[in-house]
């Protein structure tokens, strides 16, 4: 066999970015600040790659702080701004739109024992924030606490100075809308329970579920107890009541406690300064599951070592890519996207495969993993594109969870939480992340019961839970403004979007008839878009426009008739099925091109929600345009991604703003969902490495080169293999066969 230069050279360049790969610590670039101002919804806390345990400092509890969490809307247990510390939750989320979770907190205090969560919060300090790990120095205490936590499992270490000092576990705040929980003092350093947990986004309250726990400690206390904290009795009875509303503290209390307002302390008299590790184990399933999860992945380690094992397991995940420049901080805000599209979806199953079935909350069984947490309105329009990409096996088993869930559930999931479906946002999303997968390659999986959910719930017309509306969709082609149903123009686009999934994957598994009948259906949004407005508008049933029609309305989350989460600006290019028959539709390249400007210019563009992220890359569709694409991903990244707390637009959606940057910054975007095709445009780093699983793709490397900035008004130039691409569209499956890409 003759093998050329260029071959040599490529094999060569290639051994060089893998043996790099082997020393190159990525987390060093990781900042688990970004995202925790500007309703970023990260929290900086420790936890493992998709991690059901994670620890967090809480600081969105008393009214010293800047955003309290019970006089707004608040989704997450920590805010950059807020100055006041009341302890360190142990199952949060990250990224999202709702309180849930926020639970289990722990807090070290020094001193006399002080219950009250206002009166022994502090300020502090000296904040470490890294993959796995959170440090942190108490103010009022003079006590340093550090985080780690592997997957099931959180870990605190606790630097007490002399003195009496003492461990709380608050089972009474936290950032969930429900209240109740059980706590059980085992022996002078181990105390089991549960809280209650759910309503998230103030849904399907009947839902609520347990949360449960083992906590163990290092060093046994000297003393220990329980308190409770009961509501205050109004009226006659409260007269006699000499204890009403008073918090009890039942020492040495060693049998089960239920309510509200409970906790238990260990508390300790130190002869010189002393650390004390506290280790809680966690689970949905069953007291003895969360003390197995603690036994199995930490049992006798130390702090240290479960953070090294945490933190090579980050470094493993974030070395799926490896970018090379300069510029410190671009390489920052690409790796800690990375790390967030790692946190959700999360680990429901125990370490012996057992989770909560959904609704019954039965046990169940999986050799696999179970994952939970599918937010899919946000993450069906480019996530789970980028999972099948960098990490396949994660992509996988998720498709696989959303089978499992349809099993117990009857219907596909639309936002599932922890074996609950929350109902959340509008759409048939799960049918889009199905059929996308299965057109990657990615094919381990129940394609027919795929098919036969997705046939579900695009035909079912009555008692729908994922297409409500639906007889009117079928049969006029939009949900109107009459069925009360919110954000009726939204409504339809997304079930177009998930009728154009559902007809690509019937033309794949050889379904002809099915494949034309939703084809026909995904075009339907042309009956909302009137030519007079050159907008998309809400109509009522009898076919007439809604008046008066703003299409400013709507912007910044405020509700409108029409639209969910957006404006008439906002969604007028959501059709991203059908960019060419949109064109045709507006009259054209350049009528399109103008109004697309108009977006931009008249700061219609929300960088910050989902509907009109993939609007910069429209304009690869326009003859000779390419070059603005380039130019408004360039400005947008620097407008909107930071090196900061505020680093990202707004909320992280549980990864699909990160991937939006990932994607962004390495040239590339799978615009259309279902369709996989990328648009490319313009790395931002001068070598770009992914590692394909070999498992799922045949290379082992896609290399992405940047030999020079397009700072033109041309169209970029691609070369694979030499040769120079027709256009900037590719497919998935020539992109992950591609080996070297030069971009020039």
């Amino acid at each position: 066999m003759i093998v050329s230069k260029k071959t040599v050279l490529l094999i060569g360049l290639f051994s060089v970015f893998f043996a790099n790969a082997q020393k190159a610590d990525y987390t060093q670039y990781v900042n688990p600040f970004i995202g925790t101002s500007n309703f970023g919804a990260t929290n900086p806390g420790a936890i493992a790659p998709r991690g059901m345990a994670s620890v967090s400092p809480f600081n969105v509890a008393g009214k010293q702080n800047t955003l309290e969490k019970d006089s707004r809307w608040l989704s997450n247990p920590y805010v950059s701004e807020n100055t006041f510390l009341t302890g360190f939750s142990h199952v949060n989320m990250s990224g999202v739109g709702c309180p849930d979770l926020g639970v289990i907190l722990s807090m070290p205090t020094t001193g006399a024992l002080e219950t009250n969560y206002l009166k022994y919060g502090t300020t502090y300090k000296n904040e470490v924030a890294k993959p796995g790990y959170y440090g942190v120095e108490l103010d009022k205490y003079a006590i340093k606490t550090e985080l780690t936590a592997s997957t099931r499992v959180g870990v605190s270490r606790y630097s007490f100075p002399a003195g009496k000092s003492n461990i709380l576990l608050n089972l009474g705040l936290g950032l969930t809308n429900e209240h109740g929980a059980m706590l059980k003092i085992n022996s002078a350093n181990e105390v089991e329970g549960y809280r209650m947990v759910g309503s998230f986004c103030y849904n399907n309250a009947e839902g609520a579920y347990p949360v449960y726990f083992v906590a163990r400690l290092s060093t046994e206390a000297k003393d220990y107890g329980i308190w409770d904290k009961p509501e205050k009795y109004k009226g006659v009875e409260a007269e006699w009541m000499t204890y009403n509303g008073k918090t009890r503290i039942k020492e040495k209390f060693m049998r089960e406690v239920v309510g509200d307002s409970i906790g238990a302390y260990f508390s300790y008299d130190f002869e010189a300064p002393t650390q004390v590790v506290m280790k809680v184990g966690v689970s949905y399933v069953s007291i003895d599951n969360a003390r197995d999860n603690l036994d199995a992945e930490v049992g006798d380690a130390t702090f240290d070592e479960v953070y090294k094992k945490t933190q090579k397991d980050w470094n493993d995940k974030l070395n799926v890519v490896e970018v090379t420049g300069d510029n410190t901080d671009d390489k920052t805000i690409f790796y800690t996207a990375l790390y967030h599209t790692q946190v959700a979806p999360s680990i429901l199953n125990d370490s012996n495969g057992e989770y909560p079935a959904m609704k019954t909350r039965a046990v169940k069984h999986t050799d696999g993993t179970r994952y939970t947490v599918f937010s899919l309105w946000d993450t069906y329009r480019n996530y789970h594109q980028l999972m099948s990409l960098l990490y396949p096996q994660e992509q996988l088993d998720m498709v696989n969870s959303m089978l499992d869930i349809y099993d117990q559930n009857e219907w596909l999931p639309k936002w599932e939480l922890n074996a609950t479906e929350t109902f959340t946002m509008v759409g048939d999303p799960a049918a889009v992340v199905l059929a996308d997968t299965y057109l990657r390659g990615i094919k381990d999986f129940d394609i027919n019961k795929a098919y036969e959910a997705m046939l579900k719930s695009a035909d079912t017309r009555e008692n729908n839970p994922l297409r409500p509306g639906l007889g009117e969709y079928i049969d006029n082609g939009y949900v109107s403004v009459d069925s009360h149903i919110k954000g009726p123009v939204s409504t339809t686009q997304e079930y177009n979007i998930a009728d154009f999934a559902i007809a690509q994957l019937a033309e794949a598994l050889s379904e002809k008839e099915d494949a034309k009948r939703f084809k026909k259906r995904s075009l339907s949004y042309k009956k909302l878009y009137n030519k007079e407005s050159r907008f998309l508008q809400p109509k009522m049933l009898d076919g007439s426009w809604y008046t008066p029609f703003d299409p400013l309305a709507g912007a910044n989350f405020t509700e409108n008739p029409g639209f969910i989460e957006g404006n008439a600006w906002q969604y007028l290019f959501m059709q991203p099925h059908d960019i060419n028959g949109m064109i045709k539709l507006m009259g054209g390249a350049k009528a399109f091109e103008e109004k697309l400007d108009a977006v931009f210019s008249e700061q219609q563009f929300d960088m910050a929600n989902e509907p009109d992220i993939a609007y910069p890359f429209l304009y690869n569709y326009l003859p000779g345009k390419s070059h603005k694409t380039r130019e408004k991903v360039a400005s947008l990244i620097d407008t909107y991604f930071t090196n900061k707390p505020a680093g990202l637009p707004g909320n992280e959606d549980t990864g699909t703003m990160s991937a939006w940057l990932i994607y962004a910054m390495m040239g590339f975007y799978p615009m259309t969902p279902a369709d996989p095709m990328y648009t490319l445009s313009e790395p931002q780093f001068e070598t770009i490495t992914i590692h394909l699983n070999s498992d799922f793709y045949s290379e082992k490397l896609l290399l992405i080169e940047r030999k020079s900035d397009a700072t033109t008004d041309k169209d970029a130039n691609f070369k694979i293999d030499g040769k120079p691409l027709k256009d900037n569209l590719i497919s998935h499956k020539n992109w992950v066969k591609a080996g070297h890409v030069i971009f020039e």
